[in-house]
């Protein structure tokens, strides 16, 4: 991924959402041929000359303080995420060398641990969103993990190139918008890994509806929220997520759903797990035929 390149797009996109207007600054003579600030109007907004602002935006500019990043955040009315991906491309971290990075592994200790969740899916993301470990009740309602290759076992993958996703997800828009929007977060995060590009390049190609998205330059960290899904056994559940990063690993996310007690939810939820239970659980908590 071109750090310059990101940086210049990120920017315009976030520019075309503001209106001189809204930020009482006097709008400049002459025909406007895109929606929102010009570079000028932010730089005058900013207290920075055009110049300059022109150099901040094609990552040209060396040594960029933070306080003129807050200023044009602040024009900009970014989100937290937002800001964190302005910073890192207007400042990246240099690295020396683009390599391919080592294969993730996923601690035994944390396979036990999500193995152990007999009643909450639970799965383990790596870099670019790949699924790196889950739980049998994981497996169960989002897809056998067990028979995918691994190079397949990434959610964007899953989401974008495979039509069953479109069945599993109501909302299928949304939940394809908030894989873009993390995938983007990581791009900042990363822009010299090359599988990422390799990655952006696949659904790109093969997906109109994920280079739309890709376009938006949309950040969204992932962290928590609510979302429904239709299993083709039990219907519909409602799950509330919950993403916590993992400590030795900050590219390692544990992503846990969970349903309302009492809820028509949990009783999807526990009859999945009652079916996909091993065979002695089941004969366990199955009640006796009359």
């Amino acid at each position: 991924m071109d750090r310059r390149a990101e940086l210049t797009e990120f920017l315009k996109s976030r520019r075309a959402r503001v209106r001189p207007e809204d930020l009482g600054l006097k709008v400049f003579s002459g025909r406007r041929r895109v929606p929102g600030l010009r570079r000028e109007e932010l730089a005058q907004a900013a207290g920075v000359s055009a110049d300059y602002y022109v150099r901040l935006e094609q990552g040209r500019a060396d040594n960029v303080s933070q306080e003129i990043l807050d200023a044009v955040a602040d024009i900009l009315s970014l989100t937290g995420d937002e800001r964190e991906h302005l910073a890192r491309l207007a400042k990246p971290v240099r690295r020396t060398t683009k390599r391919r990075t080592a294969a993730q592994r996923v601690r035994p200790g944390l396979q036990q641990l999500i193995d152990a969740m007999d009643h909450v899916p639970a799965f383990v993301l790596g870099r670019r969103m790949d699924v790196l470990a889950w739980n049998r009740l994981a497996a169960a309602l989002i897809g056998d993990l067990d028979k995918l290759e691994p190079r397949q076992r990434n959610v964007p993958r899953m989401i974008f190139l495979d039509e069953s996703a479109r069945d599993l997800y109501p909302d299928w828009d949304a939940v394809a918008a908030e894989s873009v929007d993390y995938l983007r977060m990581y791009a900042g995060r990363y822009p010299d890994d090359p599988e990422l590009g390799e990655l952006v390049g696949e659904l790109s190609i093969h997906s109109p509806e994920f280079r739309e998205h890709w376009a938006r330059h949309d950040v969204k960290d992932k962290s928590f929220g609510a979302k429904v899904l239709h299993h083709p056994l039990v219907g519909e559940i409602t799950v509330q997520y919950e993403t916590l990063q993992l400590p030795g690993d900050q590219d390692q996310l544990l992503v846990t759903y969970s349903v309302e007690p009492g809820s028509p939810s949990e009783q999807a939820l526990r009859l999945l797990a009652s079916w996909t239970a091993p065979e002695r659980e089941r004969l366990q908590t199955e009640p006796e035929l009359p």
